[in-house]
């Protein structure tokens, strides 16, 4: 097989090719791109671009004359069949537009998103239910976590801070003493 060389690419082509390599999140589109700038900037062969980027020589020399034939959109992957994904563009905006309000605010009975709540009232908006897994999956590919709920007990007594404080200052000695074989003094009396 001959060796194609792209060292005749102009400077605009490998600008465009560099600003690709830089902004894409698909993986697959950055090696590919990457690929291209090795063999034009280096004026490196399919062979040696492919020892650096760890795929097959062929799969480089594909992946060369795809550049050459369609250009820069030829480097993304093309359509498969299958069934299409239930998540939408518009499914996932969603999500995310309702992970950042309040449910009070939203007029629902609770304080805190869990995915669940986020997956139910997904479903009753859209129709579309999608699994706990799924929501958080989402949610990470959004940039989002759900954190888990701080509970701390409180009570209406305005004696409460005190008797909190006077409760742990009696577990303390208790478990100071524990250790000496006294009983605890619960009312206060020194011991005797």
């Amino acid at each position: 097989m001959h060796a194609i060389r792209l060292d005749h690419l102009s400077g605009e082509q490998l600008h465009e090719l560099d600003e690709l390599y830089h902004t894409t999140h698909d993986v697959r589109v950055r090696t590919r791109a990457l690929m291209l700038l090795l063999a034009a900037e280096r004026r490196l062969v399919a062979s040696e671009v492919a020892a650096i980027v760890r795929q097959d020589a062929e799969t480089v020399r594909r992946w060369f004359a795809r550049y050459e034939a369609e250009g820069i959109n030829g480097l993304a992957d093309v359509p498969r069949s299958g069934k299409p994904p239930k998540v939408t563009r518009r499914y996932r905006e969603r999500l995310l537009e309702l992970v950042r309000r309040r449910p009070r605010a939203l007029g629902l009975p609770f304080s805190l998103w869990t995915a669940a709540r986020l997956a139910d009232c997904l479903a009753e908006e859209t129709g579309l239910r999608m699994s706990v897994p799924t929501i958080h999956r989402l949610l990470r590919a959004g940039g989002m976590a759900l954190s888990r709920p701080q509970h701390k007990i409180t009570s209406p007594d305005p004696d409460y801070a005190l008797k909190k404080t006077r409760a742990a200052k009696l577990a303390g000695a208790v478990a100071a003493r524990s250790g000496r074989g006294r009983r605890p003094d619960l009312a206060g009396n020194g011991g005797a």
